[in-house]
């Protein structure tokens, strides 16, 4: 685990925050160089697959030019919802590092761990301790929406 490339996740995380998203960031790296960085757009881009890392994956896909992401670790902000998760695994992720638990959606133990269903692909699991920055950054940004609200 590199501390540098969750630093980058986070700092995707804050361009969402900018943008009004929920703030979540994610980060492809290939052979210990990043291939795909991403944040958040579900809101301003109207996708329902406008998560960090689907987002990140997308664009890692491309520019490696395969959907096989079997080299490639995933490094994001907050834990992976189902979605997400049956994408990293179908990209065939190596290794996924996540800073923040989701007790709400999350998958990769939180409410359930898809990561641990035999599936054709495993990926290796990894909660990493960002400093609560992630958590710090969701939590004013859900404090924030819920007073802009009243």
């Amino acid at each position: 685990m590199n501390n540098k490339y969750m630093e980058l996740a986070y700092k995707e995380a804050l361009k969402a925050y900018k943008k009004g998203e929920v703030p979540v960031g994610a980060v492809v790296v290939c052979n210990n160089k990043v291939v795909a960085k991403a944040h958040n757009l579900r809101e301003s881009k109207q996708i329902f697959h406008g998560h960090a890392e689907f987002l990140a994956m997308q664009k890692a896909s491309k520019k490696l030019k395969s959907w096989r992401l079997s080299e490639c670790d995933l490094y994001v902000t907050l834990e992976p919802c189902p979605m997400c998760a049956g994408a990293i695994i179908q990209a065939r992720i190596n290794n996924l590092y996540y800073a923040t638990k989701d007790l709400k959606s999350g998958v990769a133990g939180s409410i359930i761990d898809l990561f641990e269903i035999p599936f054709n692909h495993k990926v290796n699991v990894f909660h990493v301790d960002d400093k609560d920055k992630s958590e710090k950054l969701l939590k004013d940004f859900f404090k924030n929406l819920r007073k802009n609200n009243k």
